[in-house]
């Protein structure tokens, strides 16, 4: 990245746990509001009746104080509400949260949170292969290409570890996720009758690949009410179309894995900046998503 970190660490409590670069676009931090965040629901034309199915019963989020049965409220990582995504309780469903901005210039942009994710503690058991999948993604576009980077850390494949096994041998890391990408999307379809709304669905369990190196195994704690709070960072180059990090606690994997889907640009898109979170659920339960707080910073522009 040619944009540089200042050198001094920020005072502000609010900023000192993020790395930011020059100039920073938002800092959402979920105690004063959801600020912006929405839920990510398909294309519709004439009725809703013509919303792909995938689209078709995404949940909102909401603001939460992390409230459970045994423990009462915990509150946010740094505060009181975070905001909280929850599934259905139905295998493979999925709830996804996006925020649509535009960029101002072809410049390299840093995307940093801190989230956490859990199933819904309805059972006294440790759930810790309930969640299939949590991840990260940007649907981007230029004057030529529309680029989505999207990462997902997969945690579960139909009860089982994504990755390794509860064996002896690595009992004391348990079950190991591992983070994927992919570089195709479903077929445009078009919605409506004018031909100016067309809709893909891009988060599919089908064809996804492997990142190397992407194998994590995150802090799980010993019963499904407690919460452990991720660090998440993602780097790209707006101009050169690259994403050149991207960090999960301390896994950090750089530049030439990171795939994306790549389509020709679109109408009505130009400048387009949305990032999008999501979870899902690998079992008859709910599985939930939160977020502490979000920044997005941006430099060295051309």
């Amino acid at each position: 990245m040619r944009a540089t970190v200042a050198e001094t660490p920020s005072r502000d409590p609010r900023l000192s746990r993020f790395d930011p670069l020059e100039r920073i676009l938002y800092l959402d931090d979920f105690d004063a509001g959801t600020q912006g965040w929405t839920a990510h629901i398909g294309n519709y034309e004439g009725s809703l009746d013509t919303l792909r199915p995938q689209y078709a019963d995404l949940r909102p989020a909401m603001l939460s104080n992390l409230t459970t049965w045994d423990v009462g409220s915990a509150g946010s990582m740094q505060g009181t509400y975070a905001l909280k995504l929850a599934t259905r309780p139905t295998p493979g469903h999925m709830a996804i949260l996006i925020k649509r901005q535009t960029w101002r210039a072809l410049e390299d942009l840093r995307i940093e949170s801190y989230l956490a994710y859990k199933p819904e503690a309805s059972e006294l058991s440790l759930g810790d292969t309930d969640v299939r999948a949590l991840g990260i993604g940007l649907d981007l576009q230029d004057e030529a290409v529309r680029w989505m980077p999207q990462y997902r850390l997969q945690i579960a494949d139909q009860g089982r570890p994504a990755a390794g096994s509860r064996t002896q041998q690595d009992s004391r890391s348990g079950p190991r996720g591992k983070w994927q990408h992919r570089r195709d999307t479903s077929d445009f379809a078009k919605i409506g009758e004018s031909g100016a709304t067309v809709s893909h669905w891009h988060l599919a369990d089908e064809g996804w690949q492997d990142v190397p190196g992407g194998e994590q195994a995150l802090c799980y704690n010993e019963i499904p009410s407690k919460v452990n709070w991720v660090y998440v960072r993602l780097d790209l180059s707006l101009k050169e179309r690259r994403v050149t990090r991207l960090q999960c606690n301390d896994l950090v994997i750089d530049d030439s894995p990171l795939a994306y889907i790549e389509v020709p640009a679109m109408p009505n898109l130009h400048g387009m900046l949305n990032l999008f979170f999501w979870v899902q659920t690998d079992v008859a339960k709910r599985s939930f998503l939160y977020l502490d707080s979000v920044l997005v910073s941006s430099g060295g522009r051309s």
